[in-house]
């Protein structure tokens, strides 16, 4: 598998552009179906197929189909509640999934009874809850990407609107703060939480043109790495940005592949799994899933 990568990695600081060796990659399954929002839990990695309507995981030999629901189009999961939360972007839901792969509950509309659209991408609220994004619709134009909080017993509330295709999601280091990307922009922002997990205080965290990136870039999902760097993953090309607490490109890490969109790291840190596209023309969106030395390797 590691020849089936080759050694097209770099790594950049500033003007420097450094090759990583080959034998530093690993394709942990070389025929995803555009792999999306990865999590790890107790040493197995989980992660969304959007093109093959699954979730699959790698216990570090074989990987395995855990659930899958024809028409869901997953674009994220993550450990909740004894179970795990599945972001469906194709049918409007998010679904709650038991240990073992059985769907317990379904959301198909907030508190208010409004339809989900574009249900994406989702993270922990350091109590007990989640904080999960809305993207809207796939076009440039429509700037109705939301955020929305899910509360332990489950009620979904709206927190932010008006977004521009809201995408990563990502809880700050201390928990006081929340990082959206924004894809359509080609920025993330951030917000201020409240005691009640009300988002409050918007701002522009990291304006991805305005650092040097070109005009389409399209920041996706988003991860805090083990050395308190925020990790972006890009729709728009095959690098995963790392950006200091200030929202500067501090590392840009180039590999194999036509998009790196998301990304996550082993508890140790030492191992990154970047999930790849090589193939955007259409489903089911071939690619595959990277192991990439992590910040503490």
């Amino acid at each position: 598998m590691r020849s089936q990568v080759g050694a097209a990695a770099f790594a950049t600081c500033g003007s420097a552009v450094i090759p990583a060796a080959a034998e530093e990659l690993r394709a942990v399954n070389p025929e995803a179906s555009f792999p999306e929002g990865p999590a790890m839990l107790a040493g197995k990695l989980y992660y969304a197929e959007y093109g093959g309507n699954r979730v699959s995981t790698w216990d570090g030999k074989t990987n395995s189909v855990f659930w899958k629901l024809d028409g869901c189009g997953p674009s994220a999961v993550m450990p909740w509640q004894n179970g795990f939360l599945v972001t469906c972007y194709d049918n409007g839901t998010y679904v709650k999934l038991s240990a073992d792969g059985k769907t317990e509950r379904t959301w198909d509309q907030d508190s208010t009874g409004a339809k989900l659209l574009g249900p994406n991408d989702l993270t922990f609220d350091g109590q007990g809850g989640a904080f999960l994004t809305a993207s809207g619709p796939w076009e440039p134009k429509a700037i109705v990407g939301k955020v929305y909080h899910l509360s332990p017993d489950g009620t979904l509330k709206l927190a932010a609107d008006d977004l521009h295709y809201a995408n990563g999601v990502q809880l700050s280091p201390d928990g006081r703060s929340l990082y959206v990307s924004e894809s359509e922009a080609g920025r993330v922002i951030m917000f201020d939480i409240e005691k009640d997990m009300a988002l409050t205080n918007r701002r522009v965290f990291a304006k991805l043109t305005v650092l040097g990136e070109p005009p389409d870039v399209y920041p996706d999902g988003i991860k805090l790495g083990p050395d308190g760097n925020l990790y972006v993953g890009l729709y728009s090309a095959p690098n995963i940005l790392v950006l200091d607490a200030d929202g500067k490109i501090i590392r840009k890490i180039h590999l194999p592949g036509a998009a790196t969109p998301n990304l996550t790291f082993t508890p140790d840190g030492k191992t990154m799994f970047v999930m790849a596209v090589d193939d955007k023309s259409g489903a089911p969106y071939k690619g595959k899933v990277l192991a990439v030395p992590g910040p503490d390797q």
